[in-house]
């Protein structure tokens, strides 16, 4: 996949096809994937390949090779087939009735989506297939995704599965052995106690499967408290839902506090074994076993040493590590420096002139909120920076797929079916469509140097996957503060107008050449006094913790995340 830089969207112009006004979609889908079964069954490739376009993507998750990978081309998808088709032992193919669905969007673009399930050795799997015309009049494959749904033999213990005897005096002593580890050692070994870990530890869980979170601080859900008192998620709930217990159907968006509630919250009611304010000391593991020997100094200074299978990091995308640019003269600088994630309130700055370097979504957060205080701030913007609404861009981008009432189980395998760099075309096309709701405030943005569009212009999802910044999700389309109050916790949405209007002030024309004692000297000779500077830069590289962990040798296995 590292050599895909480009890929082409399936437009009809390019295929040089139509799609019939008159078009029976359950027939085209269903004759399409009797003949797809039917090689399958026979363990014919070529007659697999022949379904599809000269460039197909497959996308497989578990399925047939026990990874997540993805193959572009026929002559990829050939000698992946040729290598996994038979060992994989598909069996028990079968097309759901009411999944074929054509789907428009826009006028060049279309292709019939369907869904199918199929047994494996050793699981159950499922499929999602879209179908473009061609020139010739066929339907052929376009991308196929294969995913795997559950291990025979492991079901998750839920519904008609889950303990049904009620536990008279006995629960919280169970709990307590439980969570010590007393009377088996888990499998599983997670490192943090974010969303991410915990969604791992509760589905490991319910498939029986005994995990333990290792987690240094003393609460679940610190990490959103400790950040700065401004902070509000800037996406909705309804495509972040946590396994088993849904966010409740009235809170859209979640402040930090109340989102560290929750995953504390839905720690105890999953009765999830985590240790808190433990840290590990050393790690070791033994191939020829296939275990990990890890050693802890827990709350109470005592050190324990468990042995288990798997270690799982769930320390987020910068691992915690603050990225901090090297300024000259910093030492020589008589007011306050400090990193973002160090941050509280606007009120400690009362009376003080502050400069925020970096001007994506922390910035922009953290300067509306000291303007909220007046405190008189300056966002430097070091390079171009990405801007949409959340109202509008986030409705254009998602609520295909995540909306209210949707089943975020189905759109989490929709969004997995596509490959990230046939991702890019799309993004480009919606990145226009967000760009011309958003005309008026990304004009005023420009106008003071917000001038990027993401890589080659594909917007907010490209960054995220490229680099994991870059963006500020809050450029609120001219709707007034009254009109933009029911999004001003999600959004900050005054933070856009603000910069257009003078009110934070921007500094984007020059790069920064030095600290002075009073603040900071650019390369054109200006200077910006400043009583305290914020480096709203980001986070390290989340590789750096781990290898901490599991040592430089280990860590040289590790691939760019």
């Amino acid at each position: 996949m590292a050599s895909i830089t480009q890929a082409s969207l399936p437009t009809l112009d390019r295929l040089k096809a139509s799609v019939p006004d008159d078009l029976d979609v359950q027939k085209v889908a269903q004759g399409w994937f009797n003949t797809f079964a039917e090689h399958v069954q026979q363990g014919n490739v070529r007659g697999m390949l022949d379904l599809m376009l000269g460039d197909a993507w497959w996308r497989d998750i578990l399925a047939l090779t026990w990874d997540f990978r993805t193959f572009y081309s026929k002559e990829k998808i050939r000698k992946f087939l040729a290598d996994r088709l038979g060992q994989a032992q598909i069996s028990s193919l079968k097309l759901v009735v009411g999944s074929e669905a054509l789907q428009r969007l826009y006028p060049d673009l279309a292709w019939i989506q369907a869904f199918f399930t199929f047994d494996i050795a050793v699981g159950h799997a499922l499929g999602i297939v879209r179908l473009v015309p061609t020139s010739s009049g066929e339907w052929k494959a376009h991308t196929i995704l294969t995913l795997l749904e559950g291990l025979k033999g492991h079901p998750e213990l839920v519904g008609s599965l889950r303990e049904q005897q009620p536990n008279h005096d006995k629960w919280q002593e169970k709990r307590r052995r439980e969570i010590e580890c007393e009377d088996e050692d888990p499998k599983v070994i997670i490192i943090g106690a974010g969303q991410s870990g915990l969604d791992v530890a509760a589905r490991l869980k319910y498939l029986g499967v005994k995990s333990l979170i290792i987690e240094r601080e003393p609460r679940v859900g610190n990490l959103w408290r400790k950040r700065y008192e401004a902070l509000c998620l800037h996406d909705t709930v309804y495509y972040d839902h946590m396994p088993y217990l849904p966010f409740p159907p009235t809170r859209p968006v979640s402040p930090a506090p109340k989102l560290a509630d929750w995953l504390e919250n839905y720690a105890h009611v999953m009765e999830l074994d985590i240790w808190l304010s433990t840290n590990i000391i050393d790690t070791k593991q033994d191939p020829s076993m296939h275990k990990w020997t890890v050693t802890v100094r827990c709350a109470d200074g005592t050190e324990r040493t468990v042995v288990a299978n798997h270690l799982v990091f769930a320390i987020g995308l910068g691992g915690g590590t603050l990225r901090m640019p090297s300024i000259p003269g910093a030492e020589e600088f008589q007011g306050k420096m400090l990193h973002s994630g160090q941050f509280t309130s606007g009120r400690d700055y009362l009376g003080k002139k502050v400069v925020i370097v970096g001007a994506c979504t922390s910035s922009h957060d953290i300067a509306k909120d000291m303007y909220d205080h007046g405190v008189d701030v300056t966002l430097f913007q070091r390079s171009s920076t990405y801007g949409r609404s959340v109202d509008k861009g986030a409705n254009a981008m998602l609520s295909p797929l995540y909306h209210e009432g949707g089943d975020p189980d189905i759109a989490d395998r929709i969004t997995a079916s596509f490959p990230v760099w046939q991702n890019h075309p799309m993004q480009k096309r919606v990145v226009k469509d967000i760009a011309a709701m958003d005309k008026e405030t990304l004009d005023g943005l420009r106008r003071v140097g917000f001038r990027n569009m993401g890589p080659d212009d594909s917007g907010f999802m490209m960054l995220i996957w490229q680099k994991g910044g870059g963006y500020y999700l809050g450029a609120c389309a001219s709707r007034g503060a009254s009109a933009c109050a029911e999004w001003a916790c999600r959004a900050d949405v005054g933070a856009s107008q603000l910069i257009i209007d003078g009110k934070i002030k921007l500094k984007n024309d020059v790069q920064i050449k030095c600290f002075t004692k009073r603040g900071l000297e650019f390369e054109n000779g200006s200077m910006l006094d400043a009583d305290a500077v914020i480096f709203a830069t980001g986070y390290g590289d989340p590789r750096d913790p781990i290898k901490k962990v599991i040592g430089e040798e280990l860590g040289k296995q590790l691939k760019p995340i």
